[in-house]
């Protein structure tokens, strides 16, 4: 026999797990962490499984209970199966236009969310993984006005459990933006997750990595020029220090975007994180790389195109990869760590702060002065800033101790 202590110190196995409770009944723990409840019976001489819910959101005793139901009606020569699905037939006809359930809302309230197109896409596609992964299998077909604070808490803890705080916190956040929406939208009457706060330690930021010692950064540079890897890596792995865009801006660039004659990136707001166009001004050195990539992928649409097909953009995770070769681990330098490293030296260097924070394209918390941004602003400093900063990385890459960069008159 079971207990719930049993069940809950059972770690997942690399198999399924069966945990038996007599009678036909065992709870299947998945590598995953997930457990179900499953009843094993027969009728008219066939072996059949009946699902009886989920753990903990069906406790034991509930199973226990449900059991006893499905070897009632099998006394009574009912397959419980059948019955079962006699009555969820039912339920759809009179109920399906009514109901409106937890997988129903939270995918309706992804499509109004993707129609306004103010949702960077990396971002919707984690929410829409953690929706599927984690809150509809348990939670999809339940009504969202049904359920409870507690529903929700025990499938958030079942994440936490198999060692995923972090996606657990994270997926309480996105559960929390459904239910807001659909509290607005009249679909249910509030939002669970606010009785859920404090549920989750918040996770600590993570620093991405970066070089900013000068002779560090020459050492990095050099680098680039022994990688033996593929030409395109080579080519993005010297461009991104020159530019400092963030990596999805880099490895999704088209050629369309660039001007090369009068050395300008133009990058269209929906590619940006904060959905607002961005300009790059473009440092001879820049240029030279782009020309000389430009003979092998300018024919397509993008720039650094996958190795496997030219229709879509090299891996998110190629630049990262391409560092590892080199000798550089996680902890060291990441693709993002570029913006770091333009950032800290540009601002010890004295260059104008808002000049540096427009380049690297950060949203403005003051609204007022938001009003006021655009892609173009601190451009002409920019573009001088863009030029002395690459003619420093030539200088620390060619040994020179380059400890200061003074702007130009």
């Amino acid at each position: 026999m079971l207990t719930d202590t049993a069940i809950r110190k059972t770690k997942p196995a690399p198999t399924p797990l069966k945990l038996s409770d007599g009678g036909g009944m065992h709870l299947l723990l998945k590598p995953d962490g997930s457990r179900y409840w499953r009843l094993n019976y027969r009728f008219a001489g066939k072996q059949k499984t009946l699902a009886l819910g989920v753990y903990p959101t069906v406790t034991l005793a509930d199973a226990r209970q449900r059991r006893e139901d499905a070897r009632r009606l099998l006394s009574n020569g009912v397959d419980p199966g059948a019955e079962r699905k006699a009555r969820k037939a039912q339920l759809t006809v009179t109920t399906a236009v009514e109901v409106d359930t937890f997988e129903k809302v939270a995918r309706d309230w992804m499509a109004w969310r993707d129609k306004r197109g103010e949702t960077a896409e990396t971002t919707a596609n984690k929410d829409r993984w953690r929706l599927e992964s984690y809150l509809f299998p348990q939670l999809g077909l339940r009504p969202i006005a049904e359920i409870t604070a507690i529903e929700l808490r025990d499938v958030l803890r079942l994440v936490e459990e198999t060692g995923k705080r972090e996606t657990a916190s994270r997926t309480k956040i996105t559960a929390g933006q459904v239910f807001r929406w659909a509290v607005l939208e009249g679909r249910t009457h509030s939002d669970l997750t606010a009785s859920l706060r404090g549920l989750f330690t918040t996770p600590k930021p993570t620093h991405r990595a970066a070089i900013t010692d000068p002779l560090k950064i020459g050492e990095l540079l050099r680098s680039f020029d022994e990688f033996s890897g593929q030409f395109t890596t080579q080519c993005a792995l010297k461009l991104a220090p020159l530019v400092f865009v963030r990596p999805g801006e880099l490895r999704k660039a088209e050629w369309p975007e660039f001007d090369l004659v009068n050395a300008i990136w133009r990058i269209p707001g929906e590619r940006m994180k904060m959905k607002a166009p961005h300009v790059v001004p473009l440092s001879t050195q820049a240029v030279a790389v782009l020309r000389d990539l430009a003979p092998l992928t300018s024919s397509g649409r993008y720039v650094f195109p996958s190795v496997r097909t030219a229709s879509r953009p090299m891996s998110e995770n190629t630049i990262n990869v391409a560092l590892r070769r080199l000798g550089y681990g996680k902890d060291e330098m990441t693709g993002h760590g570029f913006r770091s490293m333009a950032a800290s030296r540009l601002n010890e260097m004295g260059w104008n702060a808002d000049a540096i924070e427009r380049q690297l394209a950060h949203a403005e918390s003051n609204k007022v002065r938001a009003a006021y941004t655009h892609a173009a602003q601190y451009l002409e400093e920019r573009t001088r800033m863009m030029q002395a900063w690459a003619d420093y990385l030539d200088g620390v890459k060619n040994g020179a101790q380059v400890m200061h960069l003074r702007r130009s008159a």
